[in-house]
């Protein structure tokens, strides 16, 4: 028996040195939605991902750097979120399509299960995967 049960992930937050930038990431891209956030000391923006906040931290001096530590290495075994959609094959057509400049660091593939996936850097560099289930 566990000591807790963890219900869901609450919440990802992201350090970010342009909230702009990274708003049209995530919403405009992405299609989250803009949520208020508390009146902290500190800015940041808050955006609704399904059941999940992404709740993001302008960089300041008690936040630590914005982006991931490791920006240089490219690939899709390291730290990473991932936000799963109903076809990841037809989200990356769409995003393809849009003409929208996407930081690629895998285009989509078949995972030996099935399921699709294809992975993207916000602005600061945070890799972000994109997936959908197998199919059925």
């Amino acid at each position: 028996m566990s000591v807790i049960e963890v219900e869901s992930i609450d919440h990802i937050t992201l350090v970010v040195q342009d909230l702009e930038a990274s708003r049209r990431f995530y919403v405009d891209l992405l299609g989250m939605q803009d949520v208020s956030r508390p009146d902290f000391s500190f800015k940041g923006a808050w955006f609704q991902a399904g059941n999940t906040l992404i709740h993001l931290i302008l960089e300041h001096e008690q936040s630590g750097s914005a982006g991931n530590s490791a920006k240089e290495l490219r690939s899709t075994r390291a730290h990473h979120f991932a936000f799963r959609l109903p076809d990841a094959q037809a989200a990356w057509e769409t995003l393809q399509a849009s003409g929208a400049a996407l930081d690629v660091i895998a285009e989509p593939k078949q995972r030996p299960d099935g399921a699709v996936q294809f992975f993207i850097a916000d602005p600061d560099g945070h890799r972000v995967e994109i997936t959908s289930e197998p199919n059925s």
